[in-house]
């Protein structure tokens, strides 16, 4: 009986030291496992702040972009009152605006001479200058 105490005595002692260095193993893998997660999450921050910064840049420039767009607009938006009046007071610009007018709406070169005055090369110029509008 005693031997039978000793060998249960010694299993239960193995037992404990496989117990052991069950619990061991797995300490160290979930060690391994939150180091991994930390550079995980280092990396995953270090993106974050990347993009970050990169749509700062975006909305700067987005802002500024809007600033310059409204500066074109306060520019430009007087022109076609200035244009009106540089008609009304040049009555050989008013040809050529009409003329373009009726390239518009399809009159041939000879049209135009007749029309609006335009010598033959004004006409050709003219026409050109429409067709390349159009194809733009």
């Amino acid at each position: 009986m005693l031997d039978l105490a000793a060998i249960l005595l010694g299993v239960l002692c193995v037992l404990c030291l496989l117990q052991t260095a069950f619990c061991f193993w797995l300490s160290s893998n979930q060690r391994r496992q939150a180091l991994l997660q930390a550079e995980r999450d280092a990396a995953r921050d270090q993106r974050i702040r990347e993009l970050a910064k990169r749509l700062d840049a975006y909305l700067t420039g987005s802002i500024r972009m809007g600033e310059e767009l409204q500066e074109v607009r306060r520019t430009v938006a007087p022109l076609p009152d200035k244009l009106s009046q540089m008609e009304q007071r040049d009555p050989s610009s008013l040809s050529f605006t009409q003329a373009a007018r009726l390239v518009g709406m399809g009159a041939s070169v000879d049209d135009l001479t007749q029309s609006c005055g335009l010598s033959r090369a004004e006409a050709e110029l003219v026409a050109k200058l429409n067709q390349s509008k159009q194809r733009s």
